[in-house]
């Protein structure tokens, strides 16, 4: 069962994000971004209360600024996903 409910759409957004934030940190990094975005999903707290989708939680702002740096920044966040990072997120959101 996975960890929490996603769309195809959405494991390309997280490989997206887990390469523009992590990509010089190798598979373990983009892991442990991948983690990030589903413990902000399954948390429900009061910083990320009323996330329930991946792309929610991407395009999240925060005190005016988006909460992933690469969104608003990054150029390799614009890019295709390509099939390692397709492979990690969809092993983040499964287990």
């Amino acid at each position: 069962m996975a960890r929490v409910s996603y769309r195809s759409a959405d494991i390309n957004l997280m490989a997206r994000m887990m390469r523009a934030e992590a990509e010089g940190e190798g598979k373990l990094g983009m892991l442990y971004v991948g983690n990030v975005i589903v413990n902000r999903l399954a948390a429900n707290c009061i910083d990320f209360k009323n996330l329930r989708t991946v792309s929610q939680v991407i395009y999240q702002v925060q005190g005016g600024n988006f909460s992933f740096e690469a969104v608003q920044k990054g150029n390799v966040f614009y890019q295709r996903a390509r099939g390692v990072e397709k492979r990690l997120a969809k092993q983040n959101l499964d287990y």
